[in-house]
């Protein structure tokens, strides 16, 4: 069932790779009838676009200049948000290894993570945004009105990523589940919006839960801040 907030609210959820972040926070998104915001996919697209082009990803200026000039769209779709980048549907092509192993360089460039910062809160001006990332309820949008840090345990997060791969994975469980560790150091220690739990944001381990669990709960406080805010306003 489709449930609506009394008053809209922008809802920010972090945490590390793979912890369901993007799955949960559409889903909630589509409870309270709130648009869904995945940044990770903008940082991958820029990732992508770099690599096609055959930028280096040590290459920062060009990479900055190449986010700035970025036209980047996010698009409902059937299964998970479709990305454009100028124009063209990459959905399909943001996700693979080669991505997902250096969207963390990507993202720790200052002038890709300014644009994108940028563009992310004008997508939340008019409120009723649930936004994921990693930086969201500590840079992005530090005023949201619920925050929360969304984790698993690194084992869990690589084998949920392991499934996603299909049946002729490139990579073992151990290899991702190592990745996962490595990028979770770089998001960690990063010098611009590190990775890191802002001190009024909610906390939920995912492991062992299922998706249902835990966006029944998101869900029930973004209808309870929405509530407050409704009383106080009278």
């Amino acid at each position: 069932m489709i449930e609506h907030s009394t008053h809209p609210i922008n809802i920010a959820i972090d945490g590390p790779a793979g912890a369901g972040k993007s799955t949960v926070a559409r889903l909630v998104a589509e409870r309270l009838r709130y648009i869904y915001v995945d940044t990770g996919a903008m940082y991958r697209a820029v990732t992508f676009i770099a690599l096609r082009r055959g930028i280096p990803i040590e290459d920062e200026r060009r990479i900055g200049d190449l986010a700035r000039q970025l036209d980047i769209v996010l698009l409902p779709g059937d299964a998970r948000q479709r990305v454009l980048a100028d124009g063209e549907d990459i959905t399909a092509h943001i996700r693979s290894l080669e991505v997902s192993r250096n969207v963390s360089r990507v993202a720790a460039i200052e002038a890709v993570r300014l644009r994108m910062a940028e563009l992310q809160r004008q997508m939340a001006k008019s409120k009723g945004v649930v936004m994921d990332g990693r930086d969201i309820g500590t840079h992005v949008l530090p005023d949201a009105e619920l925050k929360v840090f969304l984790t698993a345990s690194p084992r869990e997060r690589a084998l949920r990523r392991y499934r996603e791969l299909g049946d002729a994975p490139q990579v073992t469980l151990e290899q991702l589940e190592h990745e996962i560790a490595e990028r979770d150091r770089m998001d960690r220690e990063r010098e611009i919006a590190p990775l890191v739990q802002a001190p009024d944001a909610r906390y939920i381990d995912s492991t062992g839960r299922t998706i249902e669990e835990v966006v029944d709960e998101i869900v029930e406080w973004g209808r309870a801040a929405s509530r407050t805010i409704s009383a106080g306003e009278k």
